[in-house]
């Protein structure tokens, strides 16, 4: 690791950014998290200033040498936000780690959000110890998703955006969370639009166990039994601590 074990993990969500020092050995908050609302106009400049006050919030607690990890609901290459399809679009094209690190005098990595939370699930959740290939889904507005192999990253998959036989849209349309809720489905109705969508996520990916984050795993045992799989698959146990988590890890591995 590149620090001294500490790095800062911060959740950049819509609504909220979330920050909170992360001990890397135990995969735990070191101090409770602090939330600051989103800036309206959520540029990455303005992104900046609000990290800069978490930061602040927390310099006592953090060596000097720790790196800052932060979530970003997009695609991240080498750096650089190619995507922004849920946020401010100046994000798109940004290099984000190297205004970040810029502006804040300390080594900045940003990573996907869903990325962030496969890793932390594999090496601080509920797939630790498991050998093989781990995927992770986040179901929500859309569906986020991790492919990690032997504790080894595949990163911004993006497997929301898969196209099933028969489906005019992304996958994620029709089988996130919102979707349940905009068309008013039963589990069992929702369910049934998961097995399709889990079915062809083994058959492209063979995976050794699927866990399943988003808000909704909280209602875990109303779907997951429904589905029949030639794996394991799931609840995640991190919860909205995955991000922040992972995003620490992340950035301490790649400093």
């Amino acid at each position: 690791m590149a620090n001294s074990g500490w790095g800062l993990g911060i959740d950049f969500g819509g609504s909220g950014i979330k920050g909170a020092p992360v001990d890397l050995t135990k995969g735990e908050f070191a101090a409770d998290r602090l939330r600051i609302p989103t800036p309206k106009d959520s540029t990455p400049d303005n992104v900046v200033e609000v990290v800069r006050e978490i930061l602040d919030h927390f310099s006592d607690e953090l060596p000097a040498d720790s790196t800052i990890g932060i979530t970003v609901p997009g695609v991240v290459q080498q750096g650089v936000v190619k995507t922004a399809a849920n946020i401010n679009k100046a994000w798109a094209g940004c290099e984000a780690d190297d205004l970040f690190t810029k502006e804040l005098r300390r080594e900045v990595h940003l990573v996907n959000d869903a990325d962030a939370a496969g890793l932390a699930e594999v090496r601080y959740g509920a797939a630790k110890g498991v050998e093989g290939v781990v995927l992770l889904t986040t179901l929500g507005t859309g569906i986020g998703s991790a492919l990690i192999h032997n504790g080894v990253l595949v990163p911004n998959t993006e497997l929301g955006h898969l196209h099933l036989a028969g489906q005019k849209g992304p996958a994620e349309r029709d089988a996130a969370t919102s979707a349940k809720e905009r068309e008013g489905l039963s589990w069992k109705e929702w369910a049934k639009r998961l097995q399709d969508y889990y079915d062809h996520l083994c058959f492209l990916f063979s995976p050794d166990l699927i866990v399943v984050g988003g808000g909704v795993s909280k209602d875990a045992e109303k779907f997951l039994p429904r589905l029949d799989l030639p794996c394991p698959i799931i609840p995640a146990e991190l919860k909205n601590r995955a991000g922040i988590i992972g995003a620490a890890v992340l950035a301490s591995e790649l400093g």
